[in-house]
């Protein structure tokens, strides 16, 4: 059966109306379900005040007028219910899974065919869950009460019954609510059913909770049965059945709020072995980490205590974890988590622009016209860091994030509320994101064929992604057509192949002959150095061209997917974060020694990345990956997973695929900033990977992955387990289900794309460095 997609607002709603007519004519139901999805899709395309809402609204009204018109109209039919429903509300923006008022509100409605609204009015504005619309239907259906329904039947409606059948629906709530009771405390007292009576001396005296349930449930049963046994005049005695109705609501209401809460109850010895099992893979990492550089940097080990402590960029990213750890136990602070990730990276970009213009002083002044030669490092530094700066400061006000402070105005919603041409901005930011990626593909600086094909392929990417935006996404609201999803088929595909032929087949076919030119090129002093300096001063230069590659095509393929799925007021984020990965490698690349003796001991090795610089620079990636994360309007609130981009390029509804799609597009920033880890090995020096004593592939891999792959699941551990500790800490929270525990399923979402994207980049290393060392051997 095809399912018609999220962007579709008129099709999905005409092919439920169309039999609507045909079927009210006739006689042969009893239960008729109408599910109308034009309005959901409304607001998620164009948010609460798209101009096709009130269109929409109008169209329900008339679906409802129809529908009671035709039941009043039906002599033979007495007792027909029109239930009106929606399953939740939406915010401004069109997205709903939080717990704001306009994502919580949402219309239930009850019309009886010979009812007026005049019967209901001391119902009309009653609040009532949604749990407890199932029993209420159950019993007027006349079928059981679903198995572990906690629900209470909602006040008022049954009032049309008689006396004896409201009082039985009311027993047989009761009875469903005494079950679980039962169930989830063995060897409560009160189990016969009916029960004899009631004596205020029984009781269930081991538990005070459970011996007022008891109580409860009893003296409704007691005044049930006496109701039945009187021989007075049941129509006349309404103070009686009033008090029976109020003795049943006063146990219900009681039960449905004690289950409620035991739905926070988890076994302990659960929790603690989760906890413990967190807390040894923590240590794993870390032990791992500090044996790599203990085993790597050994030999620096008396100028450690001297140099380390005196870069305060590097001390300050080992507090950042500390600081987002003392975070989570606020609930302000878990809704607002942006602003924190936003004032770290600034402050990161201020230390790293004092750390430059402290060597600056010790330089020349800079030539602009000799850019890329030694004095040039320090304006290419400088220019990189700026250019975080200002990117980041853009990020930071293009989306309004978290949950207090949505309505204020950002730069998202005045390009949208003035008019601007979105389409214009996604169209210039694919040809931006195109240009960037096949220039930073040119910096290899050798017309080698396979950087030719590589290129080409990523530019046919490139127009694809173009004339998909350029034909089929100027307009949200109308319905996907076929070929527009054939075409992001298409894209699919070919991102797909492109990146999976790059990896396997770069290694197999970059030339070996390659040392030998870098070599020539290290020696010759009229040769350009590039800013990126790829395979400088390295022994392993094919590995580095393969990975440069290789890295390029993952980000720029990713790039272009996001391109493709995310909203197009999105279109300027996904380009910015680009140039921060972009600035942040021209950044990283640059040498610059601190102090003197580490151009005397330290030798070519720093010359790109600094020993003990490796965890700070590693984490730095991270931390903008997570930044970039509410750069594109995600919060810690389930109502900002976009799920209009989650339905882009599929015919036949799939849950796992849209799944898929929502966690590509939900997690783009820091998957991206997880794969660039590729391209960050390809510019990282490796000159002391393998040693003369030790060149066996175990200790290079171990060398080249051991930083880039262990600090992001370590900084993933930490705060995984510190926000486990929290959540178990604040289970009785009043904001426990708000705002505590979508959060904890972001973390445990994230953890998910770091280990996916860990994996990635080893396997990929690995491959590489493997096909690379057999073509050497043989």
């Amino acid at each position: 059966m095809t399912i018609f997609l999220v962007k579709d607002t008129v099709e999905v709603d005409k092919n439920v109306s169309r039999h609507l007519s045909y079927e009210l004519s006739k006689n042969d139901w009893n239960l008729l379900i109408l599910h109308y999805l034009g309005l959901d899709h409304v607001g998620h395309t164009g948010g609460r005040n798209s101009p096709l809402m009130a269109p929409k609204l109008m169209e329900m009204d008339e679906v409802v007028k129809m529908i009671h018109a035709s039941a009043i109209m039906n002599p033979d039919d007495k007792r027909t219910l029109l239930v009106v429903a929606s399953d939740h509300g939406m915010t401004e923006n069109g997205n709903h899974g939080g717990s704001s008022y306009e994502e919580t509100d949402s219309l239930l409605l009850f019309i009886g065919s010979k009812s007026h609204a005049t019967h209901f009015s001391s119902i009309i504005s009653n609040d009532v869950n949604q749990v407890d619309i199932a029993p209420t239907l159950a019993l007027l259906f006349g079928v059981p009460i679903p198995k572990n329904n906690i629900g209470v039947m909602i006040p008022g409606v049954i009032d049309f019954l008689k006396d004896t059948h409201q009082l039985r629906a009311l027993q047989l709530n009761s009875w469903q609510l005494l079950r679980l009771l039962q169930k989830q405390v063995p060897g409560f007292p009160c189990g016969s059913f009916p029960c004899d009576g009631f004596s205020g001396d029984q009781g269930y005296n081991s538990n005070d909770i459970m011996e007022k349930f008891c109580r409860l449930y009893l003296r409704s049963a007691f005044l049930h049965d006496s109701w039945i046994s009187t021989e007075l005049s049941r129509s006349d005695n309404r103070e009686e059945k009033s008090e029976i109705i109020a003795a049943y609501y006063e146990f219900l209401i009681n039960a449905n709020q004690w289950l409620s809460h035991k739905a926070t109850d988890k076994p302990s010895t659960v929790i603690v072995f989760g906890v413990m099992s967190m807390f040894l893979s923590f240590l794993i990492f870390s032990i791992s980490i500090y044996s790599i550089i203990q085993e790597s940097y050994s030999g620096e080990k008396q100028l450690s205590n001297g140099i380390f402590t005196q870069h305060l960029d590097e001390g300050f990213s080992l507090s950042v974890i500390f600081i987002l750890v003392i975070s989570m136990g606020s609930s302000s602070m878990v809704e607002e988590e942006q602003y924190i990730w936003h004032y770290l990276i600034s402050t990161l970009n201020l230390l790293f622009l004092r750390k430059t213009m402290q060597f600056f002083k010790k330089e020349s002044t800079c030539r602009f016209f000799n850019l890329f030669n030694g004095h040039g490092k320090v304006c290419i530094r400088i220019s990189s860091i700026f250019t975080l700066l200002i990117t980041g400061r853009i990020l930071r006000g293009w989306h309004q994030g978290g949950v207090n402070w949505t309505h204020l105005p950002d730069i998202s919603k005045w390009l949208e509320q003035s008019g601007t041409d979105l389409q214009l901005i996604q169209l210039i930011a694919v040809i931006l994101t195109t240009i960037l990626i096949l220039f930073s593909l040119s910096l290899l600086g050798r017309g080698m064929k396979i950087v030719l094909v590589v290129g080409f392929n990523f530019l046919m990417s490139g127009l694809l992604v173009f004339y998909h935006i350029l034909r089929y996404q100027h307009n949200a609201s109308l319905p996907s057509s076929n070929a527009a999803t054939s075409l992001a088929q298409i894209i699919y595909a070919t991102l797909g192949v492109s990146t999976v032929g790059t990896v396997l087949a770069v290694p197999w076919i970059m030339p070996i002959q390659i040392s030998k030119a870098c070599c020539r090129d290290r020696n010759d002093n009229s040769a350009v150095s590039y800013p990126l300096k790829i395979g400088s001063q390295s022994q392993y230069p094919e590995l580095i061209y393969s990975l440069h590659i290789i890295g390029w095509v993952y980000i720029g393929s990713w790039c272009l997917l996001q391109l493709l799925l995310q909203q197009p007021v999105n279109s300027v984020v996904t380009l910015l974060i680009l140039m921060q990965i972009f600035a942040s490698f021209l950044f990283f690349s640059q040498g610059m020694l601190q102090q003197k003796q580490w151009v005397e001991c330290a030798g070519s090795l720093v010359g790109c990345l600094g020993k003990h610089h490796v965890f700070d620079h590693v984490a730095v990636l991270y931390y903008i990956g997570m930044a970039g994360h509410f750069a594109l309007g995600n919060s810690n609130s389930l109502a900002t997973v976009d799920v209009a981009g989650a339905f882009i390029g599929i015919s036949n509804y799939s849950a796992l695929l849209s799944g898929i799609l929502m966690f590509i597009i939900t997690y783009a920033s820091p998957t991206l900033l997880l794969l660039s880890m590729v391209m960050y090995i390809s510019i990282k020096n490796l000159e002391t990977a393998a040693s003369p004593q030790n060149v066996d592939s175990e200790h290079v891999l171990k060398r080249i992955l051991g930083l880039p792959c262990l600090v992001p699941l370590t900084i993933n551990s930490i705060l995984l387990i510190a926000y486990t500790i929290v959540l178990i800490l604040m289970r009785n929270h009043l904001f426990v289900w708000s705002v505590f525990s979508p959060k904890y399923l972001y973390a445990c979402a994230t953890t998910v794309c770091v280990l996916i994207g860990v994996f990635v980049v080893a396997t990929t290393v690995t491959y590489a460095y493997m096909v690379l060392a057999l073509r050497k051997k043989y």
